[in-house]
């Protein structure tokens, strides 16, 4: 865990913790390599302009990184932007946002078939990967007590919109790609996967079962397949499916 190249300095994160205002972005690495690693930075710089009104040198972001991930392996890798100078009492105070790098260890690049639950909830700012998880984990916690893996959102327009940390799509009659037309993050995987016939529509609960597959995208699970949503079974190895798998897999990441 290092802030700004070097030991992250306790006092900084306490503030992290209190004041839980910043964003990040979640990348992982194999062998030195990222997959999208510029739309990454991308992600990082407007997310900063958006929150702090600041530029964010992602030269700086990308050596740090380069800094903590050893060239071979595997390696999860969050990057979080905050200001340990903000206060509670004046978050609009110019602001000189600071680069936390933390990693952990990276789970196999697939995962096996999730089951969802759906529940009505919209993050705080859905298109700004913003730090206020609490939304989330405890819809995460409530799918997970009641016997599912995770949690699905829907908006109080009753229109599917993402997972807590995934963007979902669905496989229809005919094949065809569905992405669900809501505010939502965008992310990396997901724009790294979609297809020009992907299609973006409205996508409510009365819809699913007239749905075959789904599968939810980010950098940590990559392509992973829906089993089901509430009671709507779902083919797991439905073709459209794993050949996005094999077509994520096959992007070659660029060097940190």
């Amino acid at each position: 865990m290092e802030l700004n190249g070097r030991p992250a300095d306790p006092d900084a994160l306490a503030t992290l913790a209190l004041t839980n205002y910043g964003h990040f972005t979640t990348m992982r690495v194999d062998n030195g390599r990222v997959r999208g690693l510029g739309l990454h930075m991308e992600r990082l710089a407007g997310n900063c302009r958006d929150l702090f009104g600041a530029e964010l040198d992602t030269g700086l972001v990308r050596a740090y990184v380069a800094r903590a991930v050893p060239g071979v392996g595997s390696l999860v890798v969050r990057v979080t932007v905050f200001d340990p100078a903000l206060e509670l009492g004046h978050p609009s105070a110019a602001a000189t946002p600071h680069i936390l790098v933390t990693t952990r260890p990276a789970g196999p690049a697939t995962a096996p078939p999730f089951r969802v639950r759906t529940v009505t909830h919209v993050r705080d700012a859905p298109t700004v990967k913003n730090v206020g998880l609490f939304g989330l984990l405890r819809a995460r916690r409530e799918a997970q007590l009641a016997g599912f893996d995770d949690a699905l959102f829907i908006g109080p327009d009753g229109r599917v919109s993402e997972g807590g940390t995934w963007n979902v799509a669905f496989v229809d009659a005919d094949g065809t790609v569905v992405w669900p037309e809501a505010e939502v993050l965008p992310g990396i995987t997901m724009a790294l996967v979609r297809r020009d016939e992907h299609i973006v529509a409205p996508v409510t609960t009365g819809d699913l079962p007239a749905m075959r597959a789904a599968f939810a995208t980010n950098a940590a699970i990559g392509v992973r397949a829906i089993a089901a949503v509430d009671d709507v079974r779902l083919d797991a190895g439905h073709p459209v499916v794993k050949a996005l798998q094999e077509a994520y897999l096959g992007i070659e990441g660029e060097l940190v």
